[in-house]
């Protein structure tokens, strides 16, 4: 499903996992820095969100467009599009460029923002992704849950990477009456919740 994927999006990947790479060792402050998922869980992401049943895919988190990359070939396959959210402008820019540059542009669509002001108008979720400062994963959360489709999913990344920080969201949705939930020693850690 995923071992042939189109030429335009493959070199953009390569493209974002080589700056990735570069960025992680030379110095490049946090904020400037990709700080995007590994092609594992990329894979991962794109499997899920092909399973889901029929609603919106959503991500929370774009920065430079490599997640969105995986998550617009699940879209492709089902027929959806993809909505994601960037904060920081220029990341947004930099995203809109790989999406061009991939030919994925009539599956993503780029909300620049805060994802917190649009989450409210956005029901039946099939899929979300949770990938942002994870301050706020928690808001997040409690916003997408409640509009998550029977059997849609939501993935939270760096649930292992950054337990100090995730510690309290993380036993918030294990316990979460309203959602099927587990961790995932995938990459960086996911947690995955299923709304039954």
């Amino acid at each position: 499903m995923f071992h042939t994927i189109p030429a335009p999006i493959q070199d953009q990947m390569r493209l974002l996992e080589e700056i990735d790479e570069r960025d992680r060792i030379d110095g490049t402050p946090r904020l400037q820095r990709l700080r995007q998922i590994p092609i594992e869980t990329g894979r991962f992401l794109a499997i899920l969100a092909a399973n889901t049943p029929p609603g919106q895919i959503i991500e929370i988190g774009t920065s430079a467009g490599y997640s969105a990359l995986w998550l617009a070939l699940a879209a492709r396959l089902t027929g959806r599009k993809v909505t994601t959210f960037e904060v920081l402008e220029e990341k947004a820019s930099q995203a809109a460029g790989t999406f061009k540059a991939a030919q994925v542009e009539e599956v993503v669509e780029l909300i620049v923002g805060d994802a917190r002001e649009y989450l409210p108008g956005f029901q039946e979720i099939a899929f979300c992704f949770l990938d942002v400062e994870k301050e706020i994963y928690g808001e997040c959360y409690e916003m997408a849950v409640p509009n998550l489709t029977s059997g849609g999913l939501l993935v939270a990344d760096n649930a292992v990477s950054h337990w100090e920080i995730l510690e309290p969201f993380v036993e918030r949705a294990l316990s979460d009456e309203r959602i099927d939930a587990m961790m995932v020693p995938i990459g960086k850690g996911l947690l995955v919740c299923r709304k039954p």
